[in-house]
């Protein structure tokens, strides 16, 4: 008999699954709404902690501050409470699941969070600062740089996501390999194509279009996938062949 079938909530009617998702929908966005209160309160150091790299910021409009005050409040209860969504959805799909996908569902989930948080803390302590001093040296006595505060947010938003993002891959190429659609082989093959799609991924990706950015997200890209055939190797030798 299969696992799944065990269990009364696997077979639930539609009604009962969008019940359930509503729940837990409601269960997330009360824990968004009390991070990002949370957040609001100490908004002045987590706005000192973002421009950090960027230095002193400015506003133009009269309502600037408190709507970006706003956003970095809503943006950072979303970092916040990641954890949170992720739980949720194990509760919501657990009941469907056999032992052994609930096996590889608990360490994907949890590696999806911590993986978004290294790409995001990697733009920001190694190629944030990188990026505006690059950009800073475009500057000349006739123009000085003078960042408002909701364009630097802005800047800094789309710039620190697509790292979370792209961090995402080894575990997108490890689902796959699980699956048997993907193998270290094949991976090794299509390298030279994987370099020409991750420069164009960071072309779309980039907040800025402009080459040096491009090639600040596409080489760490990079070094994840071949890192990503290294973990694919080890587990075709060690780990259980597919969950």
């Amino acid at each position: 008999m299969d696992p799944r079938e065990k269990n009364d909530e696997a077979v639930l009617p539609l009604t009962g699954h969008l019940e359930e998702f509503r729940r837990r929908l409601i269960y997330c966005l009360i824990a968004l709404t009390l991070a990002s209160g949370a957040s609001y309160a100490y908004i002045e150091d987590i706005i000192a902690f973002i421009s950090a790299p960027a230095g002193k910021l400015y506003f133009m409009q009269p309502a600037e501050v408190f709507f970006s005050y706003l956003h970095t409040a809503v943006f950072t209860g979303f970092l916040v409470t990641m954890p949170v969504w992720a739980f949720q959805l194990w509760c919501f799909i657990r009941p469907a699941l056999t032992d052994k996908e609930r096996h590889w569902v608990l360490f994907f989930v949890p590696a999806a969070v911590l993986l978004f948080y290294g790409g995001m803390a990697f733009s920001y302590f190694l190629v944030l600062p990188a990026a505006i001093q690059f950009f800073m040296d475009f500057s000349s006595p006739s123009l000085q740089p003078m960042f408002s505060l909701s364009a630097y947010l802005s800047f800094f938003m789309s710039f620190t996501l697509p790292f979370g993002l792209a961090f995402e891959l080894p575990l997108v190429l490890l689902i796959l390999s699980r699956l048997g659609l993907v193998t270290p082989q094949g991976l090794r093959r299509k390298r030279k194509a994987f370099i020409v799609l991750d420069f164009i991924f960071a072309a779309v990706i980039s907040p800025t279009g402009d080459a040096f950015t491009q090639t600040m997200i596409a080489v760490p890209v990079l070094i994840l996938y071949e890192g990503s055939i290294w973990i694919m190797k080890w587990l075709d030798r060690n780990g259980p062949a597919e969950p």
